[in-house]
């Protein structure tokens, strides 16, 4: 037997219960830290964007309206935040890409028009997407609804662009009821494979998106995109809706827009219904769908730490064919006065906003991206800088976030050369309408003090010269950020296009393409002369500022 003397044994017993106390604080620790991750995960929020497409202002319940019922989007106000200076773009695929990006759509080239089907346009895979970053930070992420930002290559696709899960629509204008057809081809699919689901689309949506929720991994978070086809137009309704309107009777007042209220009155002459009824329908039909989402968030115990975020993605199509109501805003979809950018918008998270606020900021859909990942506490790490900015603290303290730097947006929808244009702060808000003829370019000017004429009545153009001048100088400037191959609004297809039997097999597998970014026709060498030598007429290299450099430098 081995004696120890008594001193070395009394070393060796202290030695060994501090080794195993600090294995046991060192596992502990740990555990705790992997504790704390898996918890910071789990207590995130989820988070559902949904998107109304061409809702007018006037057309819910929380905003006066009595035509319509909207018991859900009340609901959301009631118990949330109205985002009551809330800005999308004048048209859809701009306000898309801001949304997905944090990034102003003029630098995307995706600002004056929207994404047709003949287009071989996409966002540039570049960009970082939001779904891209909620993956990243452990959320599970899905797509229901219609996406409009890119079809013709795999790199535009929602599941090349951080969705796992997609259900829904490429395009837009497919209608309400099979076959879910743009141009003639089919377009409904799940995750690049065609379906057939039968039923009215809006309650497609709303199924699918309370199927995907109870069917979720508990374990993690989630972000569910729902983008609505309604109510765009071709309007439609299942039969009990249409009865339920029949007979409501269109009495909008005006919108103080040449184009929609000379669409109203053609309309009239040529003894044609009235768009009204239908339209009502259609947003009675949309909003039953989103009261399904929001109760199976009750049912599965998870409603209050559910971000619900709602908004449209411009102003109401308030013209005849349109049948919304931005009244008492001025204008509509494709306009740049109120009623085409500034939309109805709210946020509801019970855990953290009071019920019943209303936040007064100015917040644009580029602000959508930054905020939301700050709700989560994700650090949004993406290819290029943000232009959106956080207002978490706006829309959850109440705090006034001033807006001293110019917000900018443009359509050239409908018609090709005429553009609607606009720059605006707290302070004032500059309205362009310019008419580019073949030798000849028209530019109407309207300046407003938004905050003391929200509804743009008093044009003070002539008054001050020097702010008309000031700003549109701005506007200038920003539209020379425009890539040269950018969207321009195109009605029609080129001649003799024809469009695919089902969209879902016409994106180019990534497998058949390169492996970059094409360069184009000039050699690499000459491409920042040739983007300095374009000056205004747009961009030649991605994401280039020329004119913010000493002495009018170059990029690279």
């Amino acid at each position: 037997m081995t004696i120890f003397p008594i001193g070395k044994a009394l070393d060796f017993s202290v030695n060994k219960i501090a080794v195993h106390t600090f294995s046991m604080l060192f596992f502990l620790a740990a555990m705790s830290l992997l504790a704390a991750a898996n918890a910071s995960v789990e207590d995130r929020p989820n988070i559902i964007v949904i998107v109304a497409d061409d809702l007018g202002w006037s057309d819910v319940g929380f905003h006066g309206n009595t035509d319509i019922d909207t018991h859900a989007l009340d609901r959301l106000a009631a118990e949330g935040v109205q985002l009551d200076r809330f800005y999308a773009t004048p048209i859809c695929s701009p306000t898309r890409a801001a949304l997905m990006t944090g990034r102003d759509p003029m630098r995307l080239g995706v600002a004056y028009g929207v994404i047709m089907p003949w287009h071989n346009f996409g966002v540039h895979p570049a960009e970082t997407f939001m779904p891209q970053v909620f993956l990243g930070a452990g959320y599970q992420t899905a797509m229901v609804g219609k996406w409009h930002l890119g079809h013709a290559q795999q790199t535009y696709h929602p599941n090349e662009r951080g969705f796992e899960h997609f259900y829904g629509h490429l395009h837009t204008e497919v209608g309400y009821y099979p076959p879910f057809a743009n141009q003639g081809g089919r377009d409904f699919q799940l995750n690049g494979k065609p379906i057939d689901d039968q039923g009215y689309e809006s309650f497609l949506l709303g199924d699918e998106v309370a199927r995907y929720i109870k069917e979720r991994d508990t374990s993690k978070p989630f972000f569910m995109y729902m983008p609505f086809i309604a109510p765009h137009t071709p309007l439609d309704a299942p039969e009990d809706l249409q009865e339920k309107y029949a007979d409501l009777e269109d009495n909008r007042l005006p919108a103080r827009s040449y184009n929609t209220d000379s669409s109203r009155r053609m309309s009239r002459m040529m003894f044609r219904p009235s768009a009204r009824p239908m339209y009502a329908a259609v947003v009675d039909g949309m909003d039953q769908s989103i009261a399904k989402v929001l109760d199976t968030l009750d049912d599965e115990g998870i409603a209050d730490n559910t971000i619900v975020l709602f908004f449209s993605d411009n102003g109401g199509a308030a013209y005849a064919t349109g049948g919304a109501d931005n009244v008492p805003l001025r204008g509509g979809k494709g306009e740049t006065f109120e009623g085409g950018i500034r939309v109805v918008s709210v946020m509801r998270w019970p855990a953290k906003i009071d019920a019943g606020s209303k936040a007064e900021s100015i917040m644009s859909v580029m602000d959508v991206f930054p905020t939301l990942a700050a709700a989560a506490g994700i650090t949004a790490e993406t290819t290029f800088e943000l232009d959106g900015r956080n207002m978490l603290p706006a829309i959850v303290e109440g705090k006034m976030i001033q807006r001293d730097d110019y917000l900018f947006f443009a359509s050239e929808t409908p018609i090709k050369g005429r553009f609607n244009l606009t720059a605006f702060n707290d302070e004032w808000k500059l309205v362009q309408e310019m008419v580019q003829g073949l030798s000849s370019t028209d530019i109407t000017n309207y300046l407003f003090r938004i905050q003391d004429d929200p509804n743009e009545y008093n044009n003070l153009a002539q008054e001050f010269p020097d702010q008309v001048s000031k700003m549109a100088e701005a506007i200038h400037y920003w539209r020379t950020l425009y890539p040269v191959a950018g969207l321009r609004n195109e009605l029609v297809p080129p001649p003799g296009w024809r469009a695919p039997k089902d969209w879902a097999a016409y994106p180019q597998a990534l497998s058949d393409l390169q492996d970059a970014p094409a360069g184009g026709m000039p050699p690499p060498y000459a491409l920042p002369a040739l983007d300095w030598q374009h000056g205004e007429a747009g961009r030649l290299i991605y994401n280039c500022e020329p004119y913010k450099l000493i002495g009018g430098g170059l990029c690279k």
